[in-house]
Order: structure tokens, then sequence, then C-alpha cells
């Protein structure tokens, strides 16, 4: 599949969007841990629509064709439908509903062919898809190193096939706005290739991917060891990426409270160790959106609104102040008024443009 077109997570949206509209089944390909499943789950979300996520890998066909029992009413063989799949009284509870089969290239061939009619006819056997069902599927591809077989031409021709890549620019967007650890956020944005380094001709057991930055997120506790922390995030990503991670920590740590910045009781830096910035650019971001998430008084929110853009414009070079202007204003959207800010102008003179540039 080296001949693929390739798209990144933000493009697909767009397209699978497209294939929902025209109940056309779309399939994602992609090599693992770049956040297949979180995509759907985003587009669902944006959809109001209920996901039943159904790991092929793991099932039988009579978990998608049903079990036979014998009818005495009828005197033949009829058929138990499965559970799992969304009947009508489940639909009728939504406007729309998500069928995601993931794991699709790792369920065995009696699996996949059991899928075949489900997939291109909307039914198997006596049950029949409600009409409020879209249908996405998704699988790793045979060079990724997994347990894959490869899918039948038949049931490959009954989708739209769109292979995903990783894309920092998709990624981060998703991470501020699920909060993904300040560190992460930082140290990635300084050295964006660290987001992923899978290698499938590697043995490494442990390889960054979102799906394992996720996990470091998560690991990440300050009242730890240094040394507990960095084995488990080095059997998340790898050691060298663990030692450079903790090295990226020990600057964060000697950054001012965003708080501070934010209330104006800190206008300067004395450490500028490039990574630590960005960290804390994502941590006076989170602060943000978490005040205006909390009901702060609106004037109060533009006091500390007009503290993050003073800071910046004294602190930070042109790259740092536009990533900041861009999570603040293009991700979350946070509803600040100019007129309420004295510094904007002068930030808006100063950067203006660069902004505008990174939001196309």
């Amino acid at each position: 599949m080296s001949d693929t077109r390739t798209i990144t997570s933000k493009d697909a949206r767009t397209s699978i969007a497209r294939c929902f509209e025209t109940k056309r089944p779309v399939f994602l390909w992609g090599p693992p841990g770049i956040g297949k499943s979180d995509l759907i789950e985003g587009i669902a979300s944006d959809m109001n629509a209920l996901v039943i996520d159904l790991r092929l890998g793991q099932m039988e066909p009579t978990d998608l064709r049903g079990i036979p029992f014998y009818n005495r009413d009828t005197g033949t063989m009829d058929w138990a439908p499965p559970v799992d799949l969304p009947n009508t009284e489940l639909a009728e509870k939504y406007n729309n509903i998500v069928l995601f089969l993931d794991e699709l290239t790792s369920g065995a061939p009696s699996v996949q062919a059991a899928a075949y009619q489900l997939v291109l006819n909307r039914k198997i056997g006596n049950y029949n898809l409600p009409d409020n069902v879209v249908i996405v599927a998704a699988g790793n591809r045979e060079s990724d190193k997994g347990v894959t077989y490869r899918m039948p031409t038949p049931l490959a021709n009954r989708f739209v096939h769109l292979e995903l890549k990783v894309d920092f620019d998709s990624w981060v967007d998703w991470a501020v706005v699920n909060k993904i650890h300040r560190d992460v956020v930082g140290y990635l944005t300084f050295a964006k290739g660290d987001l992923y380094d899978f290698d499938s001709k590697s043995s490494s057991r442990a390889f960054a991917t979102p799906r394992s930055w996720t996990f470091v997120s998560e690991l990440i506790d300050d009242r730890m060891d240094a040394n507990t922390m960095t084995n488990l995030i080095a059997g998340t990503v790898g050691e060298g990426l663990a030692i450079k991670f903790m090295a990226h920590r020990k600057f964060a740590q000697k950054m001012p409270n965003p708080s501070d910045i934010l209330n104006g009781k800190v206008t300067g830096l004395e450490v500028r160790e490039v990574s630590a910035m960005y960290s804390l650019v994502i941590s006076m971001c989170y602060e943000l959106k978490d005040a205006l998430d909390n009901g702060i008084d609106n004037d109060d929110f533009h006091k500390m609104a007009d503290n993050f853009f003073r800071f910046m414009i004294d602190n930070f070079e042109v790259e740092l102040v536009v990533m900041g202007a861009r999570v603040a204003l293009t991700t979350y959207k946070l509803p600040l008024q100019p007129t309420k800010l004295k510094n904007f102008d002068e930030f808006h003179k100063k950067y203006g443009k660069y902004i505008l540039n990174a939001s196309d």
C-alpha cells in the first residue's frame, strides 16, 4: 500500500462525514496507536451519535451472523440475531448510530466473510441495519507487524478506503481539547518528531505513538520519585525518549506557576529552556480554559487574558506566541473582547499576521 494517498485525521473528518451522509461504508487504515478510534469517537460526539464498537479480531462468525435454532412454529431452522448489533428499539433512541468494526483486518477470514453482506447490503440473514446506522471499519496494514489477515478483494471493494498518517497539528488540537498533560504537549511541540517513532523492523516492545503518549500523560504524578517515573515512561515510549522527556520535565518544573502569571504576580522568566517554555504556554492556556469553564467573572477573566498576552509579548519568541494564541483563540475559541484587553492592540500589531497564517 506504499502508493496509497495518505491524509491527516483533520482532513479525514470531512471525508468520513461525507461517507456517513451517503451511508457509504468507510475503512480507516493506519499504523498502530495513531488515534483511529479517537477520531471516530470525536466525529460521533459531534453528531451526538452512539458508537457501537465491535472488535472483530476477538469475534467468531456467529457473533455477526447469529446462532441457528429450530423454530417449532415453522418447522424450519431460524437464526437468533446477535445482541451486539443495534435493533430497532435502540435505533429509535438516537438520531445516528455509528457501527464501528474495529480490528477488521485482525478478524479471521471466516469473520471477514461474515461481514460481507452486512457491509454491502446493510443486512445479514434475517437481520437488517436500522436506517440511521452508518458503518466505519478500521485496521492495521500487513506491514505493521500486527496480527492481520489480507482483506479479501470482494470485501475491500465494499469500502471507501482512507489511509491515515501521523500529523502533529491534528494531534495537538486533539491533545489540548482533551487536556493531555502540559509537559507532554510542551515537549512534543518542541520535539515534534518524537510524537511517533514506530518501526515495524525494530524489536523494541515500547515505542512512541499518539496513544502511548496519552499513557505517559496518565502516568505522570508529581508525587512519584524520578526513577519510578522514568521506568514507567521508558516502558511506554522507550528508554531514549524517556530520558529526554524527564530532562525536559526538570526544566519545566522550574517555570513559574501559570496562575501567578495570569494573576499578574509574575511578569518575567528566569529559566529560558525552550521546551519548558512550550509547557508553560500550554499550562497558561489550560488555566484560562478552566477559569472560563468554572464560571469566572467576565472582567476577571479578561484581566487574566490580558496578563497572558502581556507575558507572551515580553518573554516569548514569535513561534511560542503564535502557539499560545492559536490554542486560546482557535482551538479553545475563548470569548475574548478586544476592547477589554489593554494589551491586545500591541499584541495584534506585532503578531496578528503570524496568527492568521498559522490558522489557515
